[in-house]
């Protein structure tokens, strides 16, 4: 049992830079095309899912506004992306979150290998823009997953693609969803925010300038240890 990470998972939004007012920018000017208001508490809800499931949850704040086919759905949706577009033209990689350059260099300076694991389908384009792809080993989008998070295939493909044991990998998330998909997988979970929210990550930390490469190696090694223990324990039981 390795004490030290194979591979980190990393999300975009809201890890590697926030793109969250984008998003909500674009969700909420669809929105009142349709007659249908909500504020950033509700945008809490939206964050690290797939775009049809935003926009179910956004359509259900008005049950007035039911009703339509799978093929208004998809013009919706493709509605909001092509708002969302206009306003990531402006992204550069003055918009990386404070820490993060220095936790990847980190990262990769290490054996562990770096993947992400993201909703968006324009991740890829977000990477080039930041200037970030080049640390990159591989890249899950929502157009290699069937099932959006909290189901944890985001991140098993991302293992999967090494050859990498599920409980061998960190993944690092901002979304309550994206958390409970990492635990859910097995593997060690780093949650960036707030505690109300993020409770049930492995790690926490309160902003992405607060995480530490060795100090989550640290806590990912601890907590080896500890199921190691407890592996130990439960099999002196079961013997006795």
């Amino acid at each position: 049992m390795t004490r030290h990470p194979k591979l980190f998972i990393y999300d975009l939004d809201g890890i590697l830079t926030d793109t969250a007012e984008f998003h909500y920018m674009a969700w909420k000017k669809l929105a009142e095309e349709l007659g249908i208001s909500f504020d950033y508490a509700f945008n809490e809800q939206l964050k690290g899912i797939s775009r049809m499931d935003s926009l179910d949850r956004i359509l259900a704040l008005d049950p007035s506004s039911g009703g339509f086919t799978d093929e208004e759905k998809l013009k919706l949706a493709t509605q909001k992306n092509e708002n969302y577009l206009e306003l990531i033209e402006e992204i550069t990689p003055a918009h990386i979150l404070p820490g993060i350059e220095a936790f990847l260099e980190a990262n990769r300076k290490s054996d562990a290998k770096l993947a992400l694991g993201s909703a968006s389908k324009n991740a890829p384009a977000i990477l080039e823009k930041l200037g970030l792809a080049g640390y990159f080993d591989y890249i899950v989008d929502a157009a290699k997953v069937k099932k959006g998070k909290p189901n944890p295939e985001t991140f098993t493909v991302a293992a999967d693609a090494f050859g990498i044991d599920y409980p061998d990998c960190v993944g690092i998330e901002d979304a309550a969803a994206g958390v409970e998909a990492i635990n859910r997988a097995g593997m060690f979970s780093v949650g960036v925010g707030d505690r109300a929210y993020l409770s049930h990550a492995d790690y926490l930390v309160a902003e992405t300038s607060e995480l530490d490469f060795d100090r989550v190696v640290r806590q990912f090694g601890k907590k080896k240890r500890r199921l190691l223990k407890e592996w130990k324990h439960d099999l002196e039981i079961d013997e006795s």
